[in-house]
């Protein structure tokens, strides 16, 4: 008989979950609201073509437009006790979560002081209970008048996110020590300017050079305005999801252009602002082998299913990846925060191996040198997932969407296990 294996974490190392505000508060009025509204018929359409056969057999939801509003998500603004509760069950040390711009400032230059002071009270009550607060102040979604004057692309987009974030740090900096500025600012590029499936959905290179050059510089700025309000306390950086990139061979053709995307898909932010963060907030969820062969066709992506598997998402589960993204981040010379990793798994039956095994790969990052400081798992609750709508499951707890109760899955009781032990058992 196996021995059972023991990896001991760090004794300060940090064990949180992440939300986003639009995901799970509900009732936003935002361009994302605006946009799944515009898009959910097409995206029903579209989803017969786009998903497996045993994703649609598995999610006939995919195929009907209510799947991709998100209304009155899991109700969190009303709910923020019953998220307590979960977080307390969990027994974990962080919460990472994002204030709505759009509910602050519902039109320009008028700010809703009753939503700040319930965000205020969300981070009391998480201090109360030795919960530290991890707050994002950009989780993709803008408030519908920013958009209308252009987005981050207007001439003063820089003054006016400096000055919500000068109001939000503002009234939070007693009770929140760690701020992240952007969620994925190279994925809403990405996808709102290139693939032009996200919002602002407007395809245009010149368009995405000039949004990421400009988000660099508002957080560069963001940086050195939190930091001006909070002092030598504030931990601020932001948050990116990179991707670890594999030659599929040996050919020189295929190491080139493992280096091309890798460049292409990681670098556009990260080495830009690195100077300007506390710590380097990693987003682990996909790995790519490059492979390309004029005599087949060439694919990004040549999946592994029988070790790792597939997420409900279609995306490859590959442990090893996480590990070679935080040995690469070594070079930045600064702390690390797991910010987000997670999975899709509605019958819950993946989600133990997925944290166990991607923990594994942390654990052996760290012993190597990393210094990994804390892990977020995306996410706590069964939330609204973006273009994918409802059907695709990443929480730790479900939602009831009639009646908004939680229920934890089999998975969240490991790994509030592993957040209470700082261990895990493989």
């Amino acid at each position: 008989m196996q021995k059972e294996k023991i990896l001991k974490f760090p004794n300060d190392f940090i064990w949180g979950a992440s939300t986003s505000a639009h995901q799970i508060e509900g009732g936003n009025y935002n361009d994302w609201s605006v946009w799944e509204k515009a898009n959910a018929k097409k995206l029903a359409r579209k989803a017969r073509k786009k998903y497996q056969p045993w994703q649609l057999e598995k999610f006939p939801e995919m195929l009907e437009p209510e799947t991709y509003i998100s209304g009155a998500a899991c109700d969190s603004w009303n709910r923020f006790d019953q998220d307590l509760a979960c977080l307390k069950e969990l027994g974990i040390k962080a919460y990472r979560f994002s204030v709505e711009w759009s509910r602050i400032e519902p039109e320009e230059g008028k700010f809703n002081l009753e939503a700040i002071a319930r965000y205020k009270d969300w981070t009391k009550l998480l201090r109360q209970n030795n919960i530290e607060p991890f707050v994002a102040l950009w989780h993709y979604t803008l408030p519908v008048w920013f958009c209308q004057k252009g987005g981050w692309l207007h001439p003063d987009a820089e003054k006016l996110f400096l000055r919500f974030t000068e109001k939000i740090v503002g009234a939070l900096k007693e009770e929140a020590s760690y701020w992240l500025t952007f969620n994925e600012p190279e994925t809403v590029v990405r996808n709102g300017y290139l693939a032009a499936n996200r919002p602002p959905q407007k395809r245009s290179p010149l368009k995405a050079f000039k949004a990421i050059k400009k988000l660099v510089k508002i957080h560069k700025s963001a940086y050195q305005l939190i930091h001006k309000i909070g002092g030598k306390n504030m931990r601020v950086s932001f948050a990116e999801s990179l991707v670890c990139f594999e030659s599929y061979s040996r050919w020189p053709h295929n190491l080139l252009l493992k280096r091309l995307f890798a460049w292409w898909r990681n670098d556009q932010f990260v080495p830009k602002v690195v100077k300007h963060c506390d710590f380097i907030g990693l987003q682990y969820y996909f790995h790519s082998r490059i492979r390309l062969n004029p005599f087949v066709s060439w694919k990004w992506f040549q999946y592994n299913e029988n070790k790792f598997g597939l997420t409900d998402m279609n995306w490859e589960i590959y442990p090893p990846g996480i590990y070679h993204v935080l040995k690469d981040l070594k070079k930045y010379n600064k702390p690390i925060i797991i910010t987000e990793n997670g999975l899709a798994d509605a019958d819950d039956s993946r989600r133990e191996k997925f944290i166990k095994e991607h923990l594994r790969y942390v654990h052996q990052a760290i012993d190597e040198g990393a210094d990994v400081r804390g892990y977020f798992h995306w996410s706590l609750l069964d939330n609204f997932e973006w273009a994918e709508g409802w059907w695709a499951k990443f929480g730790l707890y479900s939602v009831d969407r009639r009646t908004f109760k939680r229920t934890a899955k089999p998975s969240a009781k490991v790994y509030a296990r592993i957040c209470k032990e700082n261990i895990i058992k493989l």
